[in-house]
């Protein structure tokens, strides 16, 4: 018997319930996120190992890995080592296991079933430390013969053990535990599996048409379930909260009438889009994205005057205090000639500044608020609320968003991201929000000429700031960690004192997070008013950071950052008229992963694309910032390659949602979208 509770195990029922996963066991498998039986039913093999085939020994190929059957025609000990020779119909091979043990149960004339690393010994294809298993009376190998699954094991727990007790829950419960939830309808018209048996393949895959079926069958069920669920909780929120009604007027027209330049056709949409969802009597719930320099932030003011003229008041919140004030000082110079009173409140403020921007929002003189996370700490409340827009949104919380909308009653909330966001994540992680996005870039914007270079071209990186510090421009150098001592890095303080005694006539300045914001600030405003030269900063100025004079940005270490990020600095310039420069200084050590990073930035401009990219490599939960069990963690979907799963798990959500608005008649469904998501669904919904 493998346990005495087969009747009363449930998918929540503790692995202890299993026989010989007593608490050593059970902390092992904690440690693997296992805690559950439905854990264990789903901790999906990191990779397969094709072990059907066993081949002759005359066919072995040094450099694979290979499985064989075959007998022990000698064996010895040598120097700790033990050493064998094995044969079969077709030749001999030898084997060497790196420890004496072996000798002291493998004997002459054995069969064994082997798998392993194969290399050259003379003419001699060798077995290196290999796998294996005596075969007694011809008994069926267990190593070999089948596709193998490879878990992710811990020094607590090896693979044999996580595997027995894989197949011993499944044999034990996957019969009265694994229920379909699907609708019938979807079941039938595509012919899956039913999810048992895909749970049982997946886990012991006979052959590579069914091991595809199971796990599109499970994929399927990961982005079904979650797509039904973000269906569902949109149309509770549209339906539950009233909002108040925002529409363009006087000072929306004056704004549009000065405006210098020519908006581009996608600033247009995204306008009319936003304006539209602004006068229905539910809260907007929209993200924009765009490009870096596309151009989101005119789209926000003009939905922020669209409040100003209903009188209600908007809040502007950024992650970072240079980025607020770099938002504030753009909105200032639009806001001021139209009578709008704007105020920026962060965490630096003296207590006298402070108390008089409370008394702004509280009595409703202070139109737009901008700033940080300090917008929802306590004390400070408005007069009327109506607008949220949230600056890079991915850099805050569920729960900080939710504080800052938590100051109104149902907020119209217009997330923005200059991180092009994967259509695949747009549909999934976004999918209760409508989506605008600014696919075209200002006329007139030169594209940034980006190129690499090793890390000892450093004097011909000289030589390109002089250059560009000649024409009055400025330059950024950006290095992955502020001291020498953190990691081995080029540092901030270290790229300082090589650029001071390389380029004394240089005026540089350092910028970096733990500076005091006072100091930050000043640094800023200085670069801002061109008195420097060269700004070494760590990713601190990674976004918003808006300075048309700065045309060449220096990237050490470039193969650390993730794609996104390097596009992110690279953003930094390209925003006036003159040409500009992204040079990327890869390190010694840099990885396979780091140099194809720094060549995707050579080759690809586009940020859409880079996203991509940084999908590929990077996965879901880094990109957004978040790794929300059941939203980017998943077991066994990939939004790379299961795009057409996701489309079509979202178009069935949507029949069957429009169908069925309340799941009355798929009880099942329900209680699984509640089980596995309520939790994420609930806490997203304050944001």
């Amino acid at each position: 018997m493998i346990t005495q509770k087969r009747n009363n195990a449930r998918l929540t029922s503790p692995v202890t319930i299993l026989a010989g996963v007593g608490p050593k066991k059970a902390e092992a498998f904690a440690k693997l996120g296992v805690i559950t039986l439905e854990d264990l039913f789903f901790l999906m093999p990191r990779r397969y190992e094709d072990r059907r085939f066993p081949k002759p020994l005359s066919e072995l190929q040094p450099g694979n890995i290979e499985c064989a059957v075959a007998y022990v025609s000698d064996i010895a000990e040598n120097n700790g080592r033990t050493e064998a020779i094995i044969s079969d119909d077709s030749g001999i091979a030898r084997v060497v296991w790196f420890t004496d043990k072996i000798a002291e149960f493998v004997r002459v004339g054995m069969k064994l079933a082997l798998y392993g690393q194969i290399s050259n010994y003379y003419i001699e294809p060798q077995f290196s430390h290999p796998e294996f298993e005596i075969l007694y009376r011809n008994r069926t190998p267990k190593i070999i013969g089948r596709i193998f699954p490879i878990y992710p094991a811990t020094a607590a727990l090896t693979q044999r053990e996580i595997k027995k007790f894989v197949d011993n829950s499944l044999e034990a419960y996957a019969e009265s535990c694994l229920n379909d939830f699907l609708p019938k309808r979807v079941l039938k018209r595509y012919k899956m599996m039913s999810l048992k048996d895909a749970v049982l393949t997946i886990h012991n895959p006979p052959d590579e048409d069914k091991f595809i079926r199971a796990r599109n069958r499970l994929s399927f069920d990961e982005l079904f379930l979650l797509q039904a669920g973000v269906i569902m909780r949109r149309r509770d929120f549209t339906g539950k909260y009233h909002a108040d009604i925002i529409k363009p007027g006087k000072i929306f027209s004056q704004f549009e009438e000065r405006l210098p330049f020519n908006m581009t056709d996608a600033q247009k949409i995204a306008v009319y889009e936003i304006l539209q969802d602004l006068e229905k009597p539910y809260p907007m719930n929209r993200l924009l994205q765009g490009d870096v320099g596309s151009g989101k932030t005119l789209v926000a003011i003009f939905a922020m005057l669209a409040g100003v003229d209903s009188g209600v008041q908007s809040a502007f919140m950024a992650p970072t205090e240079i980025l607020a004030q770099q938002h504030y000082m753009s909105l200032k110079k639009f806001l001021d000639p139209l009578g709008v009173k704007s105020a920026l409140l962060t965490g630096s403020l003296k207590p006298s500044e402070r108390r008089e921007i409370l008394a702004g929002l509280s009595d409703g003189t202070i139109n737009i608020a901008v700033g940080t996370h300090a917008l929802f700490s306590e004390g400070v409340t408005f007069r009327d609320l109506a607008l949220v827009i949230v600056d890079e949104q991915h850099r805050f919380g569920v729960l900080q968003r939710g504080s800052l909308t938590a100051k109104a009653i149902a907020p119209h909330v217009l997330a923005m991201t200059a991180t092009p966001i994967p259509r695949t994540l747009v549909m999934s992680i976004y999918g209760d929000l409508e989506v605008s996005t600014l696919n075209e870039m200002p006329k007139g914007r030169k594209k940034i000429k980006t190129t690499s270079l090793p890390p000892k071209q450093s004097k011909k990186v000289f030589g390109m700031i002089r250059e560009q510090v000649s024409k009055e421009h400025q330059i950024y150098w950006v290095c992955p960690v502020i001291d020498e001592s953190e990691r081995d890095l080029h540092s901030v303080t270290e790229a300082y004192e090589r650029i001071n005694s390389a380029m004394p006539e240089m005026r540089a300045a350092i910028l970096h997070g733990r500076m005091p914001a006072d100091e930050k600030s000043r640094v800023m405003d200085d670069f801002n008013a061109g008195k420097i030269d060269i700004l070494i900063a760590t990713t601190v100025i990674e976004v918003g950071v808006d300075v048309p004079n700065a045309t060449m940005i220096v990237i050490q270490d470039a193969g650390q950052f993730g794609l996104s990020q390097l596009h992110q600095l690279r953003g930094r310039v390209g925003r006036g008229k003159s040409q500009s420069y992204c040079v990327l200084l890869e390190n010694n050590d840099i990885t396979d992963t780091g140099r194809e990073r720094v060549s995707a930035m050579v080759n690809i401009s586009d940020g859409f694309e880079l996203s991509e990219q940084d999908l590929i490599q990077r996965g879901p939960g880094e990109i957004c910032g978040t790794h929300q069990h059941g939203v980017t963690d998943f077991k066994v979907a990939d939004l790379v390659r299961d795009e057409k799963i996701l489309i079509l798990a979202r178009d069935e959500a949507k029949i069957l949602l429009d169908d069925d608005p309340n799941l009355s008649g798929e009880p099942e469904l329900k209680r699984e979208i509640l089980r596995r998501l309520g939790g994420v669904l609930e806490l997203a919904a304050t944001s």
